[in-house]
Formats: C-alpha cells, sequence, structure tokens
C-alpha cells in the first residue's frame, strides 16, 4: 500500500509457481495523497490492486482495507489449499473475500462520519501454473501481452462503458466524455457486490498488467504495448509505465500489477466465464 505522495515499488518472483512479480504506485501529478493500494503474494501468486473513491481520507482507507483484508483472507485460502486448489475453490474464495471487505468498509462509513461514501475499485487474480483466474469490479483493469497481442481482459463496469456497449457514443467521443470516472460497481457501497471473474489458461511468456484508471485513462493501449514487449525487466516496465503516465498528466494515482509466466510450457484449460 502506498502512503501519500510516495512511491512504492516491491519485486519477487514466486517461489512454488512460475511466475514473477513487480508492484508500482505513484501519487501522479495533480493529487496529494495517493488512494491506490496494490499487493503481491509471490508464493500464492496472488495480486491485488485497487483504487479507492471518497471524501476526506475515504478512498484510501477504502482501498487499504480491501487490499489488507483481501489478501490475509484469500492467502489464507490459497496457503491452506496447496496444491488442491481448483478453478472453483479459487473463485469461491476470491467472492467470498470480496463479501468480507466489502461489508468491513461499509460498516465502517457507516460508523465514521467523515468515511461516509467511500469505497474501491478492484483488480485481482490468482495465478497457477496452468490458469490464472481474474477477478473485477469498476474501473481497474488487467490487460495480457501474449506474443504480439495486447488484449484488455476485463471490461469496465462503468456509464461510460454501458454507452459505449449502447452505441451512444463513439470512443473519440469517449474520451472526452465528462463521465469517465462513474463507475457503476464498487466495493463497499451497497451491501452486496459481484466480482466479475474470468479464467484463463497459462501459456509460457504471458505477461499480464494490472492497473487502475490513472494509467489506463493517461497511456493509449499502443503505448502500453510498446512498453510491455520491450526486453527489459520487469521492474523498467512499471516504471516506465508510471512515468509515461505523469509525462502525459499525471492526474491521477498511477498503480501497475506486473505478472509473468515463466518460458516453461505447461498443460492449458480451457477459458471459462463465470
Amino acid at each position: 500500500m502506498a502512503s501519500s505522495g510516495d512511491t512504492l515499488i516491491h519485486t519477487g518472483s514466486v517461489l512454488q509457481q512460475p511466475w514473477d512479480f513487480v508492484a508500482l504506485s505513484d501519487a501522479g501529478r495533480v493529487r496529494a495523497n495517493n488512494e491506490d493500494a496494490v499487493a503481491f503474494d509471490a508464493p500464492l501468486g496472488l495480486a491485488l490492486l485497487a483504487d479507492g473513491m471518497g471524501g476526506y481520507n475515504g478512498g484510501e482507507v477504502a482501498s487499504g482495507m480491501a487490499i489488507a483484508l483481501l489478501q490475509a483472507n484469500i492467502g489464507r485460502w490459497l496457503a491452506h489449499a496447496g496444491s488442491q486448489a481448483n478453478s472453483r475453490g479459487v473463485r469461491r474464495a476470491m467472492q467470498a473475500g470480496v463479501d468480507e471487505a466489502n461489508l468491513a468498509i461499509l460498516e465502517a462509513g457507516v460508523a465514521n462520519e467523515q468515511l461516509q461514501g467511500m469505497g474501491t475499485t478492484l483488480v485481482l487474480a490468482v495465478f497457477g501454473p496452468q490458469r490464472v483466474v481474474v477477478g473485477h469490479i469498476g474501473d481497474s483493469r488487467c490487460y495480457r501481452l501474449r506474443g504480439q497481442n495486447l488484449e484488455q481482459l476485463t471490461r469496465d463496469h462503468s456509464l461510460l462503458q454501458e454507452q459505449l456497449d449502447a452505441g451512444v457514443i463513439t470512443l473519440e467521443q469517449a474520451a472526452r466524455s465528462p463521465i469517465r470516472n462513474l463507475v457503476t460497481r464498487a466495493v463497499g457501497i451497497e451491501r452486496q457486490v459481484l466480482l466479475e471473474m474470468h479464467e484463463y489458461e497459462c501459456r509460457p511468456g504471458d505477461l499480464y498488467l494490472l492497473c487502475s484508471d490513472g494509467l489506463s485513462e493517461m497511456v493509449r493501449d499502443e503505448d502500453l504495448f510498446t512498453v510491455l514487449l520491450q526486453d527489459i525487466e520487469l521492474s523498467q516496465k512499471a516504471t516506465l509505465l508510471v512515468s509515461l503516465a505523469n509525462d502525459n498528466g499525471g492526474k491521477d494515482n498511477i498503480s501497475v500489477v506486473l505478472a509473468q509466466a515463466a518460458g516453461v510450457s505447461v498443460p492449458g484449460v480451457v477459458e471459462e466465464q463465470v
């Protein structure tokens, strides 16, 4: 979790699973504090990113609570399940962790007048030797670079995305829309929230990017692709991505988590939507 105005970078290598991780969070050029929070547990293959919202320090509290609770609860389940963890169990553990974090944030907002209305977006993933389960709420995103193809795996839970899906506006109009930051789903706002989850097969060299909208709003997909494709260390890629967002204005907090599969061939599983 990043403190106000600080840049935070962590690196680690998976001990039991073939994935390398890097996380980086920066306050950006405009905001005085950082309401994003990031974390990963390399041995367990767990990565988390949250983008808080709310007045006073509410956003920072909400994202911090979400990451701490999810890391503890999902991490505990993964550590206990070990090699016996299956896709269905992972998805259940992810939703159960979100349910607990959602209720805790909602109740904290009710109990403290200064934190009322706080909430957070969320994107998280569990990386295994054969599959990746990705979950998200709101407009924090997950991308995957596979070979020469960069794909956005998550679809924003936002009013803007709904307008795009309905054909009401074009992509060009969306870039200038005043409702870009209005999400339709967030953690800690209502008593129940559904984590949208998808499962993907693993392939050698796959590179996953989890990010807050402070990156995706400031950096075009073409530029994301250019950076992620470079033959440099993961930590350098994370630093370049954050620098690009800041060079383009840095209007929001900027957070990224990168996870890359080792170049070892493993059996795949069929993609599945739940």
